[in-house]
């Protein structure tokens, strides 16, 4: 698909079909991820691929957000291996796992998958209910699937606000 139309179709699927992706599509979706640009190539990231019952209900029990996605990567970066900015306000942790989540989803809409970000849960008892490593911190939850018959974007999907009003020249 054009990247142009990739990023005007997508949306956040509320409901999925049940059907699992392909393996070719799964893995396709997570080379965007690994190909994704981190500070200082620190590649941080980790994705953990949910696709087990078990792993399904723990995901459950943490969020109702799933809405039948077959497939949810949980998307975590190591906080012993961060870039830490001038000024030490802040690391390239979230940010860094921000856009590897960001490149999966377009990589899932230009493999006619369906996909939804995931922030309502509580990251430290899902990674204590997964049994994470403790050095590990959970960004978001991205589930992947095919959309149900019926679904589509909620109704405020396609409004925008002008470039003028997000957008200055300084």
């Amino acid at each position: 698909m054009d990247f142009k139309n990739v990023i005007k179709e997508r949306y956040s699927c509320k409901k999925y079909d049940g059907k699992q992706i392909s393996q070719d599509q799964l893995q396709a979706i997570l080379e965007a991820g690994r190909l994704a640009p981190t500070a200082k190539n620190l590649q941080e990231q980790h994705i953990y691929v949910a696709q087990s019952d078990q792993a399904l209900a723990v995901i459950d029990k943490i969020t109702p957000c799933r809405y039948g996605a077959p497939t949810v990567l949980v998307v975590a970066f190591d906080r012993e291996n961060v870039y830490t900015y001038p000024g030490e306000k802040r690391t390239s942790g979230e940010e860094d796992a921000a856009i590897v989540a960001t490149h999966m989803m377009l990589a899932a809409a230009d493999e006619g998958v369906a996909s939804c970000w995931l922030n309502r849960f509580d990251p430290d008892q899902l990674k204590k209910d997964l049994g994470l490593p403790e050095n590990e911190e959970i960004l978001m939850l991205l589930d992947l699937g095919y959309a149900a018959e019926g679904a589509g974007p909620l109704a405020n999907h396609n409004n925008r606000k002008d470039l003028e009003e997000t957008v200055s020249y300084i």
